[in-house]
Parts: C-alpha cells; sequence; structure tokens
C-alpha cells in the first residue's frame, strides 16, 4: 500500500512539473512571437514615410548616390545575397568534408581535435576574425591579384565562411550521429565500406538536415554585420567580380544610421530592414516546409 502511494504521488507530482513545463513554453513562445511582430511593426511604421512621400522609386532603385539624390539599395540587396552565396559554397562543402572525417574517415583522436576546434570557433566574437582577416588575408588577396585594395566580395567571403562553418558542422555532424548507428551494421554486412557507407548511404539519408545546415547557414552569411563591414570595402554597386568591392544591407543599416532623422537617406535604413525580415522570414519558412515534408514522408511510410 505504501508502495502504491508513493506511486502515485510521484506520478502526481510528475504531471504537475510536465504542465508547468508546458505552460512555461507556451507562453514563452508567444512572447517570442510578440516580440517578433512588435518589431516588425516598429519598422513598418518608420517606412511609412517612403509610401506616403512617394518615395519608393528612389529605394528601391540600382543607384546610391546621395549628393545626386539617388538613394537605391538594391545594389545593396544583391551584395547580401552574392555574400552570402558564396560564403555558402565555400563553407558547406568543407563542413560537409569535417562531418565525413570525423564520421569514421580519419583517425578517431584527429575527429575529435577537429570537432573541438569547431566547437571552439563558435565562441569566438565576430569582431576577431575581422580583425585578423584585415591584416593577414586583405594584404594575401590584394598581393595575389594585384586588383584594388584587397577589400573585397572575395575576403569577406572567405572570412565569412570560416563564421557559418560552425553552423553547418554541428547541425550535420548531429544527423550524422543519429542515422549512423542505426544503418552501419547493415550497410557493412552488405559488403560496404566506410566510404561507400558514408557516400551512400549516410549522406542521402541525411538529406534534411544537409538542406537546414545550407539554408541556416545562409540566413547567419545574410545577417552578419561586421564581417561585411570590415572586409567588403562598402562600395554600393553591382560587383563584376569577387574582387569588387561591395555592401550588404547589415553594412549599409551600420553605415547610414547616423544620418539626418527623416531623409531619404535615413528612410532607406526601414526599407532595408524590411527586405533583411523578408529574408529571414524566407529563411524560416524553408526550414519549416522542410520539416513540413519529412512528417508527411514519414506518414506515408508507415
Amino acid at each position: 500500500m505504501r508502495s502504491m502511494a508513493t506511486f502515485r504521488q510521484n506520478s502526481f507530482f510528475q504531471g504537475t512539473s510536465e504542465t508547468v513545463i508546458k505552460t512555461g513554453l507556451f507562453f514563452a513562445t508567444l512572447v517570442a512571437a510578440f516580440v517578433v511582430i512588435v518589431i516588425f511593426g516598429f519598422i513598418c511604421y518608420f517606412a511609412l514615410p517612403i509610401f506616403h512621400e512617394e518615395q519608393i522609386s528612389t529605394v528601391l532603385s540600382w543607384s546610391w548616390k546621395p549628393v545626386q539624390g539617388q538613394f537605391g539599395i538594391i545594389p545593396m540587396a544583391i551584395g547580401s545575397i552574392c555574400l552570402g552565396a558564396t560564403s555558402m559554397c565555400l563553407a558547406f562543402p568543407v563542413g560537409l568534408g569535417v562531418c565525413c572525417c570525423a564520421s569514421g574517415l580519419a583517425p578517431k583522436w584527429f575527429s575529435s581535435l577537429i570537432l573541438l576546434v569547431v566547437r571552439l570557433m563558435t565562441s569566438v566574437p565576430t569582431v576577431v576574425y575581422g580583425f585578423v582577416s584585415v591584416f593577414l588575408l586583405v594584404p594575401m588577396v590584394r598581393g595575389a591579384f594585384h586588383h584594388g585594395t584587397g577589400f573585397s566580395w572575395l575576403a569577406a567571403s572567405i572570412t565569412l565562411s570560416a563564421l557559418v562553418l560552425p553552423t553547418v558542422v554541428l547541425l550535420i555532424h548531429t544527423q550524422f550521429e543519429q542515422i549512423d548507428p542505426g544503418i552501419r551494421l547493415t550497410a557493412a554486412a552488405l559488403g560496404f565500406k566506410r566510404v561507400s557507407q558514408i557516400v551512400w548511404v549516410l549522406i542521402p539519408a541525411s538529406y534534411q538536415a544537409l538542406f537546414a545546415a545550407g539554408i541556416l547557414g545562409f540566413g547567419r552569411a545574410v545577417g552578419d554585420t561586421i564581417i561585411s563591414l570590415m572586409l567588403a570595402g562598402n562600395a554600393p554597386q553591382i560587383p563584376d567580380s569577387l574582387l569588387d568591392s561591395i555592401r550588404t544591407l547589415t553594412a549599409h543599416i551600420a553605415l547610414v544610421v547616423s544620418t539626418e532623422a527623416g531623409s531619404s537617406s535615413y528612410n532607406s535604413l526601414f526599407a532595408s530592414g524590411i527586405i533583411l525580415f523578408g529574408m529571414s522570414a524566407a529563411v524560416n519558412g524553408t526550414l519549416r516546409f522542410i520539416r513540413l515534408g519529412a512528417r508527411v514522408s514519414r506518414d506515408f511510410n508507415k
């Protein structure tokens, strides 16, 4: 009887604690959603002068020359997309290679060491990446190509790829760790060597994590400010090559935020904010679509 009473008491406290946790998470979700809505409303409210004063055509144009009355932010939007895309083109294959090495292609001690380095990279402040690149990478780019000052799309892409690399590695490696134990013995019984297991079984089975890593890494790259501000050159132009200077939307906001309030230059900040918010929403929407597709696939297989 005493053990039964103890069991009921423990069940009661466990059920109560679960209810408290669920309630707390629910309210935390509401608060987070409310904050996001308030931020978006704040940006839209301050962007109203662009529409009221018919400045939308001026802001959404291809030229940023404030002295001549041209305040187009399209070059900055293209710069953000270009920088994010090239950074992921560098970071993604390197990150996938690191995960493959850590999954059995390299000795165990080397795998542990490289994963430790990747985890340590997450604790390095962004400004340190930029500071080191200014004094090491920029002179190398300038000396190797003899084009411009070295503050370029290429220098910013290389540094930003190092910044987003831990995001790619940790996401893919976590998925590999979850899937690998369930397929290793079966693949080995079928005669697959370790390289074949990873290339033909493990990687295809982890396609959701690969997509998620690429999308989140791209969002992380687009949202970064310090690297593009310090290394990209901040020239508001459409680049012709990787050696040209570019300006991103985040760097544009940091550079223009101190201008006179109410001017067309100042109003372009809020248009930039809306575009960045839209990019972030697109990233999150894509992730939700991937999760929904995975859930539908699991239900169909059942």
